[in-house]
């Protein structure tokens, strides 16, 4: 019966998420503009795999991945009447060196000082919590108490987490993981005493897992956005159109019906 009433709302869900594309006209946008955002006439947009709540990978019911993310990017190409490529990656660092390159048009990352100097940002669409995991023998009980010499955090490399504990932390020591997925791997193999990520992350992993627990409340709020590369001649004019489309996206509820087609929960949709 549960199974029935989940799929019954999953199809009610679909249902009216449908509906909220479907009553959304293209926009009339500068061709110009269009030219610099897409130079190869392909909307080249790159996905992070390596956040659960943004994106998940394919399988072999679903070629391409899935998650708000892939919703967002198909309703621009529709907007603009573009094709789209989703080219996908495992951190959120790589898709950042691929945009530099000139190999993407658009991604979708967390907003950061660092990543600004190239990346021009759109407001944030959704935002999403970062926490501390630590195993249950830990005597640690607070966030507070973590920024403390002799502590190792263990947090994946060029993550937005990485980059903000760069900054802000200064007692303990940063280890750094090959990529967000394999943080608690290698806190459960011995490296650090604290692990750092994204909350959904942590707590997906942490079911894989006996005799690990969550730090209370959060260490920081990652507001993630749409990037587009200011090495492109008409960056400003890219990133004022998405901005525009990103506030329709918030409005009509495209972004929230989204987040419940895909199961997204413990993240809200940035105000």
């Amino acid at each position: 019966m549960n199974k029935i009433i989940g799929a019954g709302l999953l199809l009610i869900s679909q249902l009216v998420f449908s509906q909220v594309v479907s009553s959304m006209p293209p926009n009339t946008v500068d061709k110009t503009m269009i030219k610099s955002f897409a130079p190869t006439g392909i909307l080249r947009v790159g996905i992070n795999l390596g956040n659960p709540v943004l994106a998940g990978s394919s399988d072999k019911t679903a070629p391409q991945p899935k998650g708000v993310t892939i919703d967002i990017a198909k309703e621009i190409a529709r907007q603009i009447q573009l094709p789209i490529e989703f080219v996908s990656f495992q951190t959120a660092g790589e898709t950042v060196e691929a945009l530099k390159v000139g190999t993407l048009d658009l991604i979708f990352v967390a907003i950061d000082p660092v990543r600004g100097a190239d990346i021009s940002y759109t407001p944030a669409y959704i935002q999403i919590e970062g926490a501390y995991m630590v195993k249950a023998s830990s005597p640690l009980r607070k966030n507070e108490e973590v920024d403390v010499a002799g502590n190792e955090i263990v947090v994946g490399k060029g993550s937005a987490y990485d980059l903000y504990l760069t900054r802000e932390i200064k007692h303990a020591t940063l280890l750094r993981s090959a990529s967000s997925q394999t943080v608690v791997d290698d806190f459960m193999k011995g490296k650090g005493n604290v692990a750092a990520g994204v909350k959904q992350q942590l707590e997906s992993d942490a079911q894989r897992y006996e005799g690990l627990r969550i730090l209370p409340g959060r260490f920081m709020v990652i507001n993630q956005a749409i990037g587009v590369p200011k090495s492109r001649p008409e960056f400003e004019k890219t990133t004022a159109f998405l901005t525009k489309v990103i506030a329709g996206l918030k409005t009509s509820g495209f972004i929230s019906e989204s987040m419940k087609q895909h199961g997204i929960h413990g993240a809200k949709v940035a105000e």
